[in-house]
């Protein structure tokens, strides 16, 4: 099972219009602590809440300049005004243009993109006989076309200068499977395959693909949606003895987006407690 909600719009509610949110933290002050990250700039989708907050936060606090994108808007600003030297920006990533505005804007004001993260997903959970064409179409717009649209858009700029990093959030529903979650795994899943398709292609290039696969995750929306009795259930499958925390994904993302990281492509990492292992 994933860690998201039956109906979830965490970070890619629809919308195709993007703009920059004004704001005294756009240009910041760097933190002055050595980091993994420092001088890097990094983008993350879907970043106003839940996982993808706790990725702009980790990323800024190893060193990086955050580029934080979200289709909510007000979001986007929440998280981007409590980190140094980030900016907001409001997109869409399944519309190609609002993505590509938002990277254009990025490149004329950073001048370039280190660190892409596409964290931005959508799920609406259901019995595949239940479910409505309409929310295959969603689903795989989000999870699947918005991590095509954001490397289609940054990648040039990163293999022009002949390193990056991507990091793309698959999740544990394309690697195993979940019950009710039939599209969502299937668009997962092509992720998953997409990042090691992509990697090969970029390796001669020195930029670097993997993908991170979050199983259940306390998380708000986990929250709304899951009763006491699927939380408990669920906490005792994983070995742990606990659900994953944002906190534990973000650390395996910045690890991945470091030079620390520099000899690591096209792997799949599964962040669960070891609910999966294979």
């Amino acid at each position: 099972m994933s860690n998201e909600p039956p109906d979830r719009r965490m970070s890619e509610a629809g919308g195709s219009t993007w703009a920059v949110l004004a704001g005294p933290h756009r240009l910041g002050t760097r933190m002055s602590h050595m980091g993994r990250l420092d001088d890097k700039i990094a983008v993350v989708t879907g970043a106003g809440q839940g996982i993808g907050k706790a990725i702009a936060e980790k990323l800024a606090t190893e060193g990086a300049t955050v580029v934080v994108t979200d289709v909510d808007g007000a979001s986007a600003e929440t998280t981007a005004t409590a980190l140094p030297g980030a900016v907001a920006i409001r997109a869409d990533v399944t519309d190609p243009q609002s993505v590509q505005a938002m990277v254009d804007r990025v490149i004329r004001h950073f001048g370039r993109i280190d660190i892409l993260v596409n964290n931005a997903g959508w799920d609406k959970a259901s019995p595949f006989v239940d479910s409505e064409p309409a929310d295959w179409d969603r689903a795989i717009a989000v999870n699947l076309y918005g991590v095509l649209h954001t490397c289609r858009a940054v990648l040039p700029m990163m293999t022009e200068r002949g390193r990056g990093a991507v990091v793309n959030l698959g999740s544990d529903a394309g690697r195993v499977g979940s019950s009710g979650e039939a599209v969502y795994s299937a668009a997962k899943g092509g992720v998953i395959a997409f990042t090691k398709s992509l990697a090969r292609e970029m390796a001669r290039h020195q930029v670097r693909v993997n993908c991170v696969c979050p199983g259940p995750t306390d998380t708000a929306l986990f929250a709304s949606f899951a009763g006491p009795k699927l939380r408990e259930a669920l906490t005792r499958a994983i070995p742990f003895g606990r659900l994953g925390q944002p906190a534990d994904i973000a650390n395996v993302v910045a690890f991945l987006a470091s030079d620390e990281a520099s000899f690591v492509t096209g792997q799949t990492v599964s962040v669960s407690g070891g609910l999966t292992m294979s």
